[in-house]
C-alpha cells in the first residue's frame, strides 16, 4: 500500500526545487514553446492551403521545397465569398481531407463561421458537418467582423449574444469549444512572463518601434486603470477564464506578433519573415515564454509561389531551434493544453514500504463532465526531482511510464510523460 503523504508543500532548497520534485515549465529539453496561429483569410484555395500544410509539417518535397516538418495546426471556416478556401466551398475531395487533418490535430481552430454565417442555423449546420470528425475544435478564433464572433469590444460579434440573431454560444461550447480568442494580440515577447517591452524596440527602425512601444505602454496603462479591453495586455498571461455574454466560461488566450511595425503588419505568408527572426526567438528562449503567434500564411502574393525564400528560411530557423532542443514548435491547441495542464496539475509524491516512488496526479478537471483538461495534455509534462519516479498515476488509477531525461542546461534532472508528435495523415 502507498504512503500518500504530500511532499509539495516541503521547503525549497537552495537552488529552487522543492524537496521531493518541481515541474519544469516546458517538455524537457525545451526552454520555450511556440504555436503558429494562422487564420486562413484570403487562402486562395484547396491547393494553396494543403501545400502549405505539408511544407510545415513534413518533409516531403513540395512546390516550395522539402518541407520543415515542424507541427503547424491551421483554422478553418465555412460561409465565405469566392476566392477564400473555407469548408463550405471545398470539393467533395478536399472535405475529405480536411476531415483527416481534423482527426489529425492539423486543424485545430474553427475561425468563426465565416462572413456569409448570420443565423444561428448557419451554426448549427456546420456543426452537423464537424460532427462527422472524430476529434472535436476545440479553439474558436475570432475572424473580421463576422456575426458569429464572441468578441463584443474588438472584433464586434454577437455570436455570445442571447436573443441575438447570430447566437449560437450555447451549441458551440456544447460541441466542445473551450479556447477562445477574441481580437487580442500582443507585441510583447514570451507570454506567462512579466510584461516588458524591451525586446519590442528595433533600433534599425527607430520611430516605427517607439511608436510600437508606446502603443503596448499604452495599453497596460489603460488596464490598469481598469479597463478591460486591455486587461489581459498587462498581466501579460497567455490564457485566463472568462464569461461570455451569455454567461458561459470559456479560456481566452492571448496571440502575439512581435514585429517592429505594430500587430497589424507582416502578418501574412510574406511578412512572417520579419516575425521569426533570430531576435524574436533568442529573446523568447531567453524569458523562457510561450508565444501563439498571429498570422494569416495563407495570405501569399502568387500561387506560383507561397512562400517566398525569405519565409521558408525563417521556418527553417525554427525548424532547426526546436532540432537544437530550445523551442517545442505545436498546434495551438496542443500549447494551450498543456499550458493548462501544468498549471492546473496537483501532483504529490508517493512511497510504497519497499522505497518505490510514484507520483499521484490528483486533477480536479481529469473526471469532470465538462471540458476536462485531457490525458494527451500531459504530453510533456516533466518533474526535476532528486529521486525520480518511475511512473505518474491518473485519477482514473492508471498509470503512465516516466522517461528518464539527461541532466537540463542547469544541471537538473528530471523525468517525463513522452512528448507524442501528431501523425501527418495524407
Amino acid at each position: 500500500m502507498l504512503d500518500t503523504a504530500e511532499q509539495t508543500q516541503a521547503t525549497p532548497t537552495s537552488d529552487g526545487i522543492v524537496a521531493g520534485f518541481a515541474l519544469r515549465p516546458f517538455p524537457y529539453p525545451y526552454r520555450a514553446m511556440l504555436a503558429i496561429c494562422s487564420d486562413l483569410d484570403e487562402t486562395p484555395d484547396g491547393d494553396a492551403y494543403f501545400e502549405i500544410q505539408r511544407f510545415l509539417n513534413t518533409n516531403e518535397p513540395t512546390c516550395m521545397g522539402p518541407g520543415v516538418g515542424l507541427e503547424v495546426g491551421n483554422t478553418i471556416y465555412f460561409d465565405m465569398p469566392a476566392g477564400n478556401f473555407c469548408f463550405g466551398c471545398a470539393t467533395d475531395a478536399e472535405k475529405s481531407r480536411l476531415r483527416a487533418l481534423i482527426d489529425s490535430g492539423h486543424i485545430d481552430c474553427l475561425h468563426s463561421y465565416g462572413d456569409f454565417a448570420t443565423t444561428r442555423d448557419h451554426a448549427r449546420r456546420a456543426l452537423d458537418e464537424l460532427r462527422k470528425c472524430r476529434r472535436p475544435l476545440e479553439v474558436w478564433v475570432d475572424h473580421a467582423v463576422a456575426p458569429t464572433n464572441f468578441g463584443a469590444d474588438i472584433m464586434r460579434g454577437s455570436g455570445d449574444l442571447p436573443g441575438a440573431p447570430a447566437y449560437h454560444a450555447d451549441l458551440t461550447c456544447d460541441y466542445g469549444v473551450q479556447y477562445v480568442w477574441r481580437g487580442r494580440v500582443t507585441s510583447v515577447i514570451g507570454q506567462n512572463r512579466p510584461c516588458c517591452v524591451a525586446g519590442v524596440f528595433d533600433w534599425r527602425h527607430p520611430i516605427a518601434s517607439s511608436r510600437t512601444v508606446a502603443k503596448e505602454i499604452a495599453k497596460g496603462h489603460l488596464a490598469r486603470r481598469g479597463d478591460a479591453k486591455y486587461a489581459m495586455h498587462a498581466s501579460n498571461d497567455l490564457m485566463r477564464t472568462v464569461q461570455l455574454r451569455d454567461g458561459r466560461p470559456v479560456r481566452e488566450f492571448l496571440r502575439c506578433n512581435p514585429y517592429w511595425g505594430g500587430v497589424e503588419n507582416s502578418d501574412t505568408g510574406y511578412g512572417i519573415a520579419d516575425v521569426l527572426t533570430d531576435r524574436f526567438l533568442d529573446r523568447l528562449v531567453a524569458r523562457q515564454g510561450f508565444a501563439i503567434v498571429y498570422t494569416h500564411l495563407g495570405k501569399v502574393r502568387s500561387r506560383g509561389e507561397l512562400f517566398p525564400e525569405p519565409t521558408r528560411a525563417a521556418f527553417r530557423r525554427l525548424a532547426e531551434r526546436q532540432q537544437r532542443g530550445e523551442i517545442l514548435v505545436t498546434t495551438t491547441r496542443r500549447l494551450l493544453g498543456y499550458c493548462r495542464a501544468v498549471h492546473e496539475a496537483k501532483l504529490r509524491l508517493s512511497q510504497s514500504p519497499t522505497g518505490e516512488r510514484r507520483l499521484i496526479l490528483g486533477h480536479p478537471e481529469l473526471n469532470a463532465a465538462k471540458n476536462p483538461v485531457s490525458v494527451d495534455d500531459l504530453q510533456g509534462l516533466t518533474i526535476i526531482s532528486r529521486d525520480p519516479p518511475a511512473e505518474i498515476q491518473l485519477s482514473d488509477g492508471s498509470c503512465m511510464a516516466l522517461r528518464q531525461n539527461p541532466p537540463d542546461e542547469t544541471g537538473h534532472s528530471s523525468v517525463s510523460v513522452p512528448w507524442q508528435p501528431l501523425q501527418w495523415p495524407l
